[in-house]
């Protein structure tokens, strides 16, 4: 059981807002520990060619499960004040500016108490790049995974807030509190988390943020151990009422651009034709391929000095089912508020 004090001056600072860290840690947790997530499924082949990145790749160690649960707080900083769309921008220098010092103890005292450390994470922490390479990890899971259905994510999101909003509004911040999860009680001055291990702390008119999640659905993730860093990262109420999606497998599976191009790849073409017919810029179509290459959806082979693509056997197979719905991802209905 996790029990948090909160005193008046602590309710007064209790705010609602987004945090993006926590939305990409999530996606991450899912793809290092090989699981689907429970209404999307399958995270697709570019979310697992992503951890080829040696940045990605040391994330992805800290996070696989062991014999604790702990993720470094350092991954998910408390969402910032002010306009959102600045957020994830701040998050990351707020990741990149961790003192080695709390680097190291929630590497040591948190993650690996009562199991060995892995090598290439203690280098890091050792010659203190681990705050800059989990900082480029993080933008660059992003950018493979997560950057084309931000949107979408987002929407979802802000809409919770709203919904959380009125009922702070309406009926208090008491009932707000006890809405998040049902592992969560509030007993008129406490937070009381149903957890399996034991913490208390007192927030001494310290803010604690309301960080509504969609990635980390159905789970309720807490850090409280910091009054200054005091996040609950609890699910979405809903994202079941409104216009009805089906997902097609190619999109869902790979992101719309990476789709096109490997719809598109019914000869084989070089990089600058590409671009040119899809109308991204060159660098971006050669980020998109070289995670179609690394996932087997296409191959390549020199044509004089143009170094041409074409679709492989397993993306000619998922081309042909492309209208077909993912047995692994449900029809889901997105939330308009």
């Amino acid at each position: 059981m996790i029990v948090v004090g909160l005193t008046v001056g602590s309710l007064a600072r209790i705010r609602l807002a987004p945090s993006p860290a926590a939305e990409i840690s999530s996606w991450l947790r899912l793809v290092a520990a090989g699981l689907h997530h429970p209404l999307f499924g399958d995270p697709g082949p570019g979310a697992r060619f992503a951890l080829r990145d040696p940045d990605v790749a040391l994330i992805a160690r800290v996070m696989r499960p062991g014999r604790t649960s702990y993720v470094p707080d350092l991954f998910t900083p408390k969402p910032p004040t002010g306009p959102w769309a600045r957020t994830l921008t701040q998050q990351f220098e707020v990741i990149r500016e961790t003192s080695d010092e709390a680097v190291i103890r929630q590497l040591l005292v948190g993650r690996y108490a009562t199991e060995p450390m892995p090598s290439e994470v203690r280098h890091a922490m050792e010659d203190g790049t681990f705050a800059l390479r989990a900082t480029n990890g993080l933008h660059r899971f992003w950018r493979a995974t997560l950057a084309e259905q931000w949107n979408a994510l987002d929407e979802a999101i802000v809409a919770d807030i709203g919904h959380r909003g009125r009922t702070m509004a309406t009926h208090g911040v008491g009932r707000l509190l006890e809405s998040l999860h049902p592992e969560l009680q509030w007993t008129g001055d406490q937070l009381r988390i149903d957890k399996p291990y034991e913490e208390t702390t007192d927030f001494a008119d310290a803010e604690l943020v309301l960080a509504p999640s969609v990635l980390g659905w159905p789970h309720l993730r807490v850090q409280v151990c910091d009054p200054d860093n005091g996040v609950a990262m609890y699910p979405v109420r809903e994202f079941t009422t409104g216009r009805q999606v089906r997902t097609p497998t190619l999109a869902n599976l790979l992101g719309a651009s990476r789709a096109a191009i490997l719809d598109g790849l019914n000869a084989p073409s070089s990089t600058t034709e590409l671009s040119r017919r899809h109308g991204l810029a060159p660098s971006t179509v050669s980020y998109h391929l070289s995670v179609l290459l690394g996932a087997g959806m296409v191959a390549r082979g020199r044509k004089g000095l143009l170094m041409e693509y074409r679709r492989s056997q397993q993306g000619d197979a998922l081309v042909r089912n492309k209208d077909a719905p993912t047995s692994d991802i449900p029809v889901v209905e997105l939330t308009a508020g």
